[in-house]
């Protein structure tokens, strides 16, 4: 079936499977606020602990970092992020593309550290490389520009996009991410693009109380989070998915585990046997 359904549904947007989920925070809340204790210059958000934990779980459950292109199944051999940046939060400020790879190595502080460096470049003066191609391309008249966009769609579809052209688009990366929740905004569903090779989509809400039951029906007050995962459901099954989504859980319960390298496995059984 999944050598099948690319010939079915060649377009990447008509195979999408969004997924919602509501994350509790406390755990999150009491990690922070001990490792901004320490680092009060330049403190751990929300957002790095999430981009931490899609990090492990897509290195651990590695059927998430695959694509479709071309009618064929590919596995990258890299793991990248992207995310929008704005200059400035004002009506008129520009945006920028931020695009980053890990390793297996990789751990929430070493995230942490590219992620304010990321930023740190992208508000500056220096135009990013998709940004500047783009400004390039829009200059050319309208039926010239259909042209180029053509030979690029090709292109796209044997995997011979030029990489200067690609090499930071966010749509290539293996997880786009949306942080929502910056511009007060819930997490929704966000489309992915039959343009590149990104198969997931995470959009962040914001933080809001929410109830959280126990299993004996009482429930409290905490500070949540909601994320919306919008998937290419040809590049693995539902039950992939589902043990993905309780393994990205498992570790915003567990931020901890995010201190260790991304290759390290994580038993989410250890609590119910202790």
């Amino acid at each position: 079936m999944h050598a099948f359904t690319p010939y079915l549904y060649p377009n990447r947007a008509d195979n999408e499977a969004f997924i919602r989920d509501v994350f509790d925070l406390t755990a999150i809340d009491e990690f922070l606020a001990k490792k901004n204790a320490a680092n009060p210059e330049m403190p751990y958000k929300l957002f790095h602990v999430i981009l931490a934990a899609v990090v492990k779980a897509v290195t651990l459950r590695p059927k998430m970092n695959r694509f479709v292109q071309g009618s064929r199944m590919y596995q990258r051999n890299v793991l990248t992020t992207a995310f929008v940046v704005k200059k400035q939060f004002d009506d008129e400020s520009h945006e920028a593309l931020a695009y980053l790879s890990f390793d297996g190595d990789a751990t929430l502080d070493s995230i942490h550290q590219r992620i304010l460096e990321e930023i740190r470049t992208c508000r500056s003066d220096k135009l990013d490389n998709s940004t500047a191609g783009m400004d390039a391309l829009t200059k050319l008249p309208r039926f010239v520009l259909r042209f180029v966009m053509w030979i690029l769609h090709r292109l796209d579809y044997y995997g011979r996009v030029p990489n200067f052209l690609i090499k930071t688009d966010p749509n290539y990366a293996s997880v786009f991410f949306s942080n929502l929740g910056s511009i007060k905004l819930q997490a929704g569903y966000h489309h992915l693009a039959n343009w590149g090779t990104n198969s997931l989509f995470v959009t962040i809400g914001q933080v809001a109380l929410r109830p959280v039951y126990a299993e004996d029906g009482s429930f409290g007050m905490h500070r949540t989070v909601e994320l919306g995962l919008t998937i290419d459901e040809r590049i693995a099954d539902g039950y992939y998915y589902s043990d993905t989504v309780r393994l990205l859980k498992y570790l915003l319960q567990h931020p901890e585990l995010l201190e260790l390298p991304a290759t390290t496995p994580v038993d989410m059984m250890a609590g119910a046997r202790a």
